[in-house]
C-alpha cells in the first residue's frame, strides 16, 4: 500500500475530513486530523444534512457505520412545503410522499450535523482529532511538509489533505485557481427551541423543510432534531454586502429593521424567525469553482470538499460531494493498482474535478432558477415533474 509508513494530516474536521479519516484508519493508515474548534461542542451547528445514495450514502456504508446512521437519522424530515411571501401553501408532500428507504435511489434521508459528527467522532480511534489546531501556513520539509497552527503548535506530515472548506488556506499549495462570487448572499439564523420561540412558524415547518419564495428573494429553513429551527434569508446583492452593509449581527434590533426593509413585501409571520433567533446571525456569500479548474498533481498534497469545490447549496451536493471524495480519495491511496502516489491523487483530482464541475453547474442553475421574478413557478416546476 502506497501510504504505508506515511503519516497523513487532515486538515479540518467536517464531515469530509473525518469520513475520510475513518476510511484510511480502516485501511490501517496512520492519520490524525487537525480542527481549528477548540472542542467537540464548540459550535452550534448548523441546518440539517440529506445524503444521496450514491454519494454520502456511499460513503457512509463504506465506512460501516450505517447502522450508526440509521439509528439517528430524522424519519420525515425529508418532507417538504414551498410557498410564497404570504406563508400560502402551493406544494408539500407530507401526505403524499411515497415510501422511500435505504438503496432506493431517490431516498435522501436527513440527518443533524452535530448527529452525523458524533457518530464520525465516535468511529475514529481516541487521540485522532487534536483540537484547538487552527491552520496558518506550512512549508516542504524533506519529503513532507511541516504545519503551523495558531496556538504555536507544529506538526509533521508526510501527507497533507486539506479538509478545511471553502476559505482553505492550503488550497493555494496547490493551484492559484479561485472561487467566483455568484451574486447570492444568505444570512443564517438559528432558533432554539422553536416549538416555544417561534410557534407560527414551527406549526407550518411540521419537522419538515420550507422553501419560501417571493420578489427574488427566499427563506429556506429547516427543523433539526432537537427541535431547534436553522434558517436563511437568501437573496441576490454585491459581494461586500456583509462587511459593508453596516449591521451589528449581534444586534438583534438592528437585523429584524434590516429584514423589515428588505423583504417589504412578505408576510409579517416570517418576523418571527428574526425576532427570536440566537445571536450572531451569519452572512454567507455564496461562491462557486470555475468549472474548468485544473492543475498539476503533487505526490504529498490534495484536497477534498469546499476546499476543492465550493458550489452553491442549492442542489443539495455540498456535503455528499465531500463524502464521496474521501470515498475516492481514501481508495486511490490504499489501491495497489498505482505505482507512485502522485498518480493515485493525480487519478482522484481528475474524476473529482469532472463530477464536482457537473453539481457546481447544477448548483448554479438552481441558485439563479431560485431567485429569479418566477422562483416559485420553477420550483413548483420542478418538485412536480415526475421524473426528479
Amino acid at each position: 500500500m502506497l501510504i504505508n509508513n506515511q503519516s497523513i494530516a487532515i486538515v479540518g474536521g467536517g464531515p469530509g475530513g473525518l469520513t475520510l479519516a475513518r476510511l484510511l484508519q480502516l485501511k490501517g493508515a496512520d492519520v490524525k486530523v487537525f480542527e481549528r474548534d477548540l472542542n467537540k461542542n464548540a459550535r452550534v451547528q448548523g441546518a440539517p444534512l440529506d445524503l444521496h445514495d450514491d454519494s454520502g450514502l456511499a460513503a457512509i456504508r463504506k465506512a460501516n457505520l450505517l447502522e450508526g446512521f440509521k439509528q439517528n437519522y430524522l424519519v420525515g424530515a425529508d418532507r417538504e412545503l414551498i410557498v410564497n411571501e404570504n406563508a400560502e401553501i402551493f406544494f408539500s408532500d407530507h401526505d403524499s410522499k411515497p415510501e422511500e428507504d435505504f438503496g432506493h435511489q431517490h431516498f435522501r434521508p436527513e440527518i443533524d450535523r452535530g448527529t452525523l459528527r458524533k457518530i464520525l467522532l465516535e468511529s475514529l480511534q481516541p487521540g485522532t482529532v487534536i483540537w484547538d489546531s487552527h491552520f496558518v501556513s506550512m512549508e516542504k520539509l524533506n519529503e513532507g511538509w511541516f504545519l503551523y497552527f495558531k496556538n504555536n503548535t507544529t506538526a509533521y506530515a508526510d501527507i497533507v489533505i486539506a479538509c478545511d472548506g471553502a476559505n482553505s488556506k492550503i488550497r493555494p499549495y496547490i493551484t492559484d485557481s479561485k472561487a467566483f462570487y455568484t451574486g447570492i448572499t444568505m444570512f443564517e439564523g438559528n432558533i432554539l427551541q422553536a416549538e416555544e420561540n417561534a410557534p407560527n412558524v414551527n406549526a407550518i415547518l411540521k419537522e419538515g423543510k420550507i422553501m419560501a419564495f417571493g420578489n427574488q428573494k427566499n427563506l429556506l429553513m429547516g427543523q433539526k432534531g432537537n427541535g431547534d429551527i436553522g434558517f436563511y434569508a437568501s437573496f441576490k446583492t454585491n459581494e461586500n454586502w456583509a462587511t459593508n452593509n453596516g449591521l451589528d449581527y449581534n444586534d438583534k434590533a438592528q437585523i429584524v429593521n434590516w429584514f423589515k426593509s428588505a423583504y417589504p413585501e412578505w408576510n409579517p409571520i416570517w418576523l418571527e424567525l428574526f425576532e427570536n433567533a440566537e445571536t450572531p446571525f451569519i452572512p454567507r456569500p455564496i461562491y462557486c469553482i470555475p468549472f474548468d479548474q485544473s492543475w498539476e498533481a503533487q505526490s504529498n498534497v490534495t484536497m477534498i470538499g469546499d476546499a476543492a469545490h465550493v458550489m452553491p447549496p442549492f442542489a443539495g451536493e455540498g456535503v455528499n460531494m465531500a463524502m464521496l471524495d474521501a470515498l475516492e480519495l481514501s481508495e486511490c491511496l490504499t489501491s495497489d493498482q498505482y505505482e507512485t502516489l502522485q498518480e493515485a491523487i493525480s487519478v482522484y483530482e481528475i474524476r473529482m474535478r469532472k463530477r464536482a464541475a457537473i453539481a457546481a453547474k447544477e448548483s448554479l442553475d438552481n441558485g439563479e432558477l431560485m431567485h429569479a421574478e418566477n422562483a416559485l413557478e420553477n420550483m413548483l416546476n420542478f418538485f412536480n415533474d415526475p421524473h426528479e
